[in-house]
């Protein structure tokens, strides 16, 4: 299954920074498919813990970017649709926080035109 999420800031009436995620919870990765202002990696690792998805860069257990209340079970079922965001990134080291918003979800297998992940 994949996820859609939009992270932006508390208030996205005044500050414009977005990222859109792709989430593919059978293969435990995710791709940054646009962004301005939110600097994450293209792609990397993610894990639930407790409730919260981290995101992390390729080959690090550190997470870049943290998804609060973001869950899926055993039966691909979401948790919540929205939640608190908190995020770091290479140009503004120190942690940022926003919210995430659930944009989509599909269930059938898709395969990508252009996939960032290596084989």
């Amino acid at each position: 299954m994949r996820l859609t999420i939009l992270i932006n800031g508390p208030d996205p009436t005044v500050n414009h920074d977005y990222a859109v995620l792709w989430l593919d919870t059978k293969e435990h990765v995710w791709s940054r498919e646009s962004h301005d202002g939110i600097d994450l990696p293209a792609w990397g690792d993610m894990r639930d813990e407790d409730g919260v998805t981290k995101l992390c860069a390729p080959q690090t257990s550190t997470p870049v970017c943290t998804l609060s209340g973001l869950h899926v079970d055993r039966y691909e079922r979401v948790a919540a649709a929205q939640g608190a965001a908190q995020w770091s990134c290479a140009t503004k080291p120190v942690s940022t926080g926003g919210l995430w918003r659930l944009q989509a979800v599909e269930k059938q297998s898709v395969l990508p035109e252009n996939s960032v992940f290596p084989n």
